[in-house]
């Protein structure tokens, strides 16, 4: 995985393939998103796939913005193949969330009280919501390169943010400066120590709930105890 590589501002061109390929992950988010919402339940597409600048290895990941009990989104999943879920937090500050990793995707969504700007963090790397999704939109973000992709009707813009302002990146994003300054520490800090994992991500038993889980671990985790209960 790259992680805050910067480089070189370039125009990407989309062959038959890579609009088929983002087709392809589209299709499969519109079918879990329109799921969920049969269950009323909300959801975004965020990442690559949401931007448009996809591989065959990347991931369809959708976020569920609201703190519903688990057991209502994996019952809303039930016609879907869970390969597995997880307890999962980015760094201390972070909310934590439960993860369903499915065969081609992941839903996620938050186990703890969300904090006003934690949205932002999805809108730095690009979301959509599903209606959105439905009329074929993709959004400006940054990947993990810590470089802005562009849309475009032909594919799409490279420019590496260290070559704009911090607060025009903040704007294309529709983002507080505060997280583009926060994204880009991050992410450069996880360069240097040539790591891109997460601080916290353990296997939840099938028979076990999230929440159970959590307690479980909070126990144990004075950084998790603390921001669960913010």
């Amino acid at each position: 995985m790259k992680v805050a590589t910067y480089g070189e501002r370039r125009v990407v061109k989309y062959d038959e393939n890579h609009w088929n390929l983002l087709k392809e992950k589209r299709k499969i988010a519109k079918e879990l998103m329109e799921t969920l919402e049969d269950f009323g339940i909300p959801s975004i597409l965020y990442g690559s796939v949401a931007r448009g600048d996809v591989k065959e290895s990347s991931d369809v990941d959708i976020f569920i913005p609201l703190q519903i009990p688990s057991f209502k989104i994996e019952l809303a999943l039930s016609d879907f193949e869970i390969l597995e879920k997880r307890i999962i937090q980015a760094t201390p500050n972070h909310v934590v969330k439960g993860e369903f990793v499915l065969a081609n995707a992941n839903v996620s969504f938050p186990l703890a009280k969300m904090k006003d700007r934690e949205l932002d963090f999805y809108k730095f790397g690009g979301a959509i919501t599903l209606d959105e999704l439905r009329n074929d939109k993709r959004v400006c973000g940054v990947d993990k390169r810590l470089v802005l992709i562009i849309p475009e009707s032909f594919g799409h813009v490279e420019i590496p943010i260290n070559e704009l302002d911090k607060s025009e990146v903040a704007k294309i994003l529709g983002v507080g400066v505060d997280i583009v300054e926060e994204r880009i520490r991050v992410l450069e800090r996880r360069r240097e120590i040539g790591r891109t994992g997460v601080f916290l991500k353990e296997k939840v038993a099938d028979f076990d709930s999230f929440e159970k889980f959590l307690e479980k671990i909070s126990e144990r985790n004075q950084l998790v105890r603390r921001r669960v209960k913010l």
